[in-house]
């Protein structure tokens, strides 16, 4: 089965670099059209280039999505190049550390900005576009809805934390939209996944070398994935082939989230 996303129109959020990128890279690939969106848009342009064949598959949009007018012209200059919208998704997301005893630490309110409810407005609006473009269909899937999550949504590192609430919130938004909209027949599924060689893990692995023998010891498969793993697990749920899969958490980290970190023999 191939996991056929193409003549399909996706928006792929956070496409500018990293995990967002090599997803939207991927769907075009694929043969689907995608509007690359983020709030860069000198990257953007880096890695689009400037797209002036109207029969180019690709298109990007640059803006701040957690503007509600943002999120809407975004919805309209896909609508312009592509004329419909049948894949979301949300991969714009950022990590920052938290001081848990500062009170003054805003760290909190910023994860829960940027990782949930940006992703839950888009979720919002452009479901209502599929499910209105989709009158008269009888299709049993009318769109897809992909948000990118992490296993930090289960773990606990302290330094972590408002990242690791926004996932965990992202996941259960993930679930409760998925509930609402199932009878509109609109899918709505997440991947979450662990460490993926990305330029920001590179970099963050050149300046501490040693926390990549401890990510390897923590993965059962020890390897880090690549980002077209991820890219692979986000086309299957945005393809046909899952189109009985709703409201799932699909876990990509080797394993990691399977094991205690505590040796066995100290049991």
């Amino acid at each position: 089965m191939s996991f056929s996303v193409a003549g399909k129109t996706a928006i792929v959020t956070g496409a500018a670099n990293g995990v967002g990128l090599a997803i939207a890279r991927h769907l075009a690939d694929a043969g689907a059209n995608v509007m690359f969106a983020d709030k860069d848009e000198t990257r953007l342009r880096d890695e689009v280039g400037e797209v002036t064949d109207e029969t180019s598959n690709i298109r990007y949009f640059a803006g701040d999505l957690r503007e509600k007018l943002t999120i809407a012209n975004l919805l309209s200059a896909t609508l312009d190049a592509f004329d419909q919208v049948n894949i979301l998704v949300n991969a714009a997301r950022q990590v920052t550390t938290t001081s848990p005893l500062d009170p003054d630490d805003e760290s909190m309110a910023v994860m829960l900005d940027q990782n949930l409810l940006s992703s839950l407005k888009l979720s919002q609006l452009v479901a209502r576009r599929m499910i209105k473009q989709g009158k008269g269909s009888e299709k049993p899937c009318l769109g897809t809805i992909v948000n990118l999550s992490s296993i930090a949504a289960q773990r606990t590192q302290s330094e972590l934390m408002a990242f690791s609430v926004s996932c965990a919130a992202l996941d259960q938004m993930t679930r409760s939209l998925a509930v609402s909209l199932a009878p509109e027949r609109v899918r709505v599924n997440a991947v979450a996944f662990g460490s993926v060689m990305s330029a920001s893990l590179q970099d963050h692995l050149k300046q501490h070398p040693d926390q990549r023998e401890a990510i390897l010891a923590a993965t059962p498969q020890a390897r880090i994935a690549g980002p077209t793993e991820v890219a692979e697990a986000v086309q299957f749920l945005a393809s046909d082939s899952s189109a009985f899969v709703t409201g799932e958490i699909l876990t990509v980290d080797g394993g990691r989230s399977l094991i205690d970190a505590v040796s066995t023999s100290l049991h």
